[in-house]
């Protein structure tokens, strides 16, 4: 365990996702909180009050200076990951964001800190030399990194890395992060998984996006928008809604009441298709909704609710939450829905114009249909919006308290940069409790 008398550092704090975790795993906030950003730091003050902040690049902190003598049990460190990942694309790299992680080395040097967690992208292994362009040197791949490990072991440091996964630690994201502890007394313990996506007697199932979703904010119909959509994100949603709505065994299903403008308010239990109503039954203000979440960038994967979400971008626009209205009274809006079907999924149909007539559609097909209850309801309307900032930091795993808006301070564009950039409390929290030998609430009860 982290003594009375150690510090606890958090390099690059940003917004407070590992001071999160540290927090849940040692019932203490870091004592010294380091970055640049302003809006982090406000953002870190008003979640870890009793933590010293530095608003300042880390290269201009001095370690001896900032712990005063004291010694210090928990560094923790997330670099920048931008020249490391791939999100980044083949554009040229910056070496000064590159060599950040050697800020690690300065401290292990100046204070040897007992651990040291370090957090980034997998893509830091390859960390390795530039060429003049800017881009990696692919006969020296990896070098960089290999130096730098190098040099915490001669320090001394057992030096171990890992590759760890926030929905295996309980947060709803598939967010996979490279995890490089170095120990100065002893071995190293790696957290075990919690939850899995197959999970065995000894695991819980990963948590689902559905748990994250907020059904009383407003999702804009993907018809008659002042700009359409592109033709491949509509293709996108139409084989998600394929999937997912159409042809998946058990559609996620939730009731909502309409509250105008697309608004809904309250939602039943989520249940599959095939199980019974019971109570369940749409009235004028009610509509059943199916949903999943859509990726509209990259590879454009779509994600049924009952799965973990993808990593979180600090863009946001990474995730957008596609529903479809179920109701037998808008047939208009079913045919509307079916000819979209067809022109962007059905066989041969891809090219069909949505202002052209549907040709006859058979049972077969099954275009816009969704079996509930052993009946055919018709899909009258297709929506899509982003996830909203709180959706976002829940499925990060972001307690319902914590505030990352400095009181309501920051734009959303900010909010969701942070949390695009946090470390998955849940994650964190089992490092720091494997490596410091801190137990759990149900471990301390079986003992």
């Amino acid at each position: 365990m982290i003594r009375p008398d150690e510090l606890i550092v958090d390099l690059f704090a940003g917004g407070g996702g590992a001071s999160q975790g540290i927090y849940q795993a040692t019932g203490r906030h870091p004592d010294i909180a380091v970055n640049h950003d302003p809006d982090a730091i406000a953002v870190h003050l008003r979640n870890h009050p009793e933590t010293e902040h530095h608003c300042e690049s880390v290269w201009k902190i001095e370690p001896v200076a900032a712990c005063a003598g004291r010694p210090v049990g928990l560094l923790w460190a997330s670099p920048d990951c931008r020249h490391f990942s791939r999100a980044a694309g083949g554009r040229p790299k910056w070496k000064a964001v590159r060599s950040l992680p050697g800020v690690v080395l300065t401290w292990a040097t100046r204070v040897r800190p007992r651990k040291i967690v370090v957090e980034n992208v997998r893509e830091m292994l390859g960390w390795g030399p530039l060429l003049e362009d800017g881009t990696p040197c692919r006969a020296r791949v990896g070098r960089s990194f290999n130096q730098w490990a190098g040099r915490l072991r001669g320090l001394g440091y057992r030096v171990e890395w890992r590759e760890l996964c926030g929905a295996d630690f309980g947060a709803p994201t598939i967010r996979t992060r490279l995890v490089i502890v170095a120990s100065l007394d002893g071995s190293i313990v790696w957290p075990q998984a919690t939850h899995a996506r197959l999970p065995s007697m000894f695991e819980r199932p990963w948590r689902a996006a559905a748990e994250c979703i907020d059904w009383s904010l407003p999702c804009r119909s993907i018809f008659d928008r002042p700009r359409p959509l592109k033709d491949a994100t509509l293709r996108r949603i139409a084989e998600g809604i394929m999937r997912y709505v159409v042809n998946a065994d058990t559609p996620y299903i939730v009731l909502a009441v309409i509250t105008g403008c697309g608004g809904r308010t309250g939602q039943s239990p989520p249940r599959a298709a095939s199980s019974p109503v019971g109570t369940i039954t749409t009235k004028a203000d009610q509509i059943l909704v199916t949903a999943h979440t859509a990726e509209l960038r990259g590879t454009g994967i779509a994600r049924g609710l009952n799965a973990p979400l993808s990593t979180i971008t600090t863009a946001g626009t990474q995730q957008q939450i596609v529903e479809a209205d179920l109701s037998p009274d808008d047939l208009a809006g079913a045919e509307r829905v079916a000819a979209f079907l067809v022109s962007y999924y059905g066989q041969g149909g891809r090219n069909q114009s949505l202002e052209r007539p549907l040709g006859a559609i058979t049972t077969r097909d099954r275009f816009a249909l969704v079996l509930v209850d052993g009946v055919a309801r018709p899909i009258t309307d297709i929506r899509m919006r982003m996830l909203a900032p709180h959706e976002l930091a829940r499925a990060q795993g972001f307690p319902a308290t914590y505030d990352l808006t400095d009181g309501g301070r920051l734009s959303k564009t900010a909010e969701v940069r942070l949390i695009g950039n946090s470390v998955c409390p849940d994650m964190a929290e089992a490092v720091i409790r494997s490596i410091f030998h801190y137990h759990t609430t149900e471990e301390r009860m079986v003992a």
